[in-house]
């Protein structure tokens, strides 16, 4: 049984935005906005060690269907509520036909 999962567009109910941050080729960082929908946000605070093993207090995490960025790194800010929170982490889990089926990102 190959195929694609149905995802449960009902959690869908939060308005965000997410932005991504590159640096130009001053060395100025550039903001493009690569979402602007709704998306599944859970507010639970945890905590985690990031690659420098400190601990990380993450302030929530965003569900976003499909992939919002495809072939590149998701590095950048999310608007929710009017607060800005900082991206993490951001992952992309797949279908069982290799396709992705959403965007999980990790604020801080």
């Amino acid at each position: 049984m190959r195929g694609k999962l149905p995802f449960p567009t009902w959690i869908l109910v939060t308005p965000i935005k997410v932005y991504q941050t590159e640096l130009s080729e001053d060395g100025e960082p550039v903001e493009e906005l690569i979402f602007d929908g709704l998306a599944c946000h859970d507010e639970k605070m945890r905590q985690t060690m990031d690659k420098e093993r400190r601990l990380v207090t993450l302030s929530g995490k965003v569900i976003i269907q499909g992939d919002i960025n495809p072939d590149k790194l998701i590095e950048g800010y999310v608007v929710v509520g009017g607060a800005q929170r900082s991206i993490f982490r951001a992952a992309r889990p797949h279908n069982p036909d290799g396709t992705i089926f959403s965007t999980e990102l990790e604020l801080m």
